[in-house]
C-alpha cells in the first residue's frame, strides 16, 4: 500500500494539515496577519454593512421567550452527531473517482444545509438576549454573508485534490483487487470530511459560547 507523507512543517486547520498530507503538499505559511487576509476577502459595502451591525442594537425579547443554552447545546450536539455519522457510514465505491466526488459533494451539501438553520436559530436566541448579543448576531449574519461565496469556492476544490490522492493509491496497488485501496481511500476521504464539518461548525460554536456567557 503506498505510504502518505506527513509533513508537519507546518501550522494550520486540521483541515489544510491533512489535504497536504494525503497530496503530499508543502503549504507555506502566510506572511499576512489574519485581518490583513480578512480584508482581502471584504468589500467595501461589507465593510458598511458590519459598521451598522456593531453600531446597531435591538430590544431584548421577554424572557419566557429565552432558550437556555443548555437546550441549544444539545441540538448542536445532535446535529454534529448525526453528520458525522453519515460520513462515518460510507463505504468503498471501487475504482471509478466519480462515484467519489458525487458522494463528497453530495455530504458538503448535507452538511451546509444542516448548519445553515442551526446558525440562524442561535443568533435568534443571541438577538432575544440583549442589545449586545444582538449587535454580535447582526455581525455574525454579515459576515455570513460576506464570506459564504468564498468560503464555498475554496471548499469546492477539495473533491479535486481528493482526486489526486485517489489517483496516487490507484496507481501504486494497480495489481491489487480495489477492494483493499478503496477502502484506504474511504477511509481518507471520511476523515476529510470530518475535518470540513469541524470548520463549517466552527461560527456555530462561537455563537453557542456566546449563549451560554450571556446567561
Amino acid at each position: 500500500m503506498v505510504q502518505v507523507s506527513r509533513r508537519t512543517g507546518f501550522t494550520g486547520s486540521a483541515l489544510i494539515r491533512l489535504l497536504a498530507q494525503l497530496t503530499d503538499t508543502d503549504v507555506p505559511e502566510s506572511k499576512q496577519g489574519f485581518a490583513d487576509r480578512l480584508g482581502e476577502w471584504l468589500r467595501w459595502t461589507d465593510a458598511i454593512s458590519l459598521s451598522a451591525a456593531l453600531n446597531g442594537g435591538a430590544a431584548t425579547a421577554p424572557s419566557g421567550a429565552r432558550a437556555s443554552a443548555r437546550a441549544e447545546e444539545a441540538e448542536c450536539t445532535r446535529v454534529r452527531a448525526a453528520l458525522a455519522k453519515a460520513i462515518a457510514a460510507d463505504s468503498a465505491l471501487g475504482a471509478d473517482f466519480s462515484a467519489y466526488r458525487r458522494r463528497y459533494l453530495a455530504r458538503q451539501q448535507a452538511i451546509e444545509a444542516a448548519i445553515e438553520p442551526l446558525r440562524g436559530r442561535l443568533r435568534a436566541k443571541l438577538a432575544a438576549r440583549s442589545p449586545a448579543m444582538a449587535r454580535l448576531a447582526a455581525v455574525d449574519a454579515v459576515m455570513e454573508q460576506a464570506l459564504g461565496a468564498h468560503e464555498q469556492r475554496l471548499l469546492s476544490t477539495v473533491p479535486g485534490l481528493l482526486e489526486k490522492h485517489f489517483g496516487r493509491l490507484r496507481q501504486a496497488d494497480s495489481g491489487a483487487q480495489p477492494e483493499g485501496w478503496s477502502n484506504v481511500f474511504c477511509k481518507d476521504m471520511q476523515s476529510v470530511l470530518l475535518a470540513e464539518l469541524d470548520i463549517r461548525l466552527q461560527p456555530v460554536e462561537g455563537l453557542l459560547e456566546a449563549l451560554r456567557k450571556s446567561e
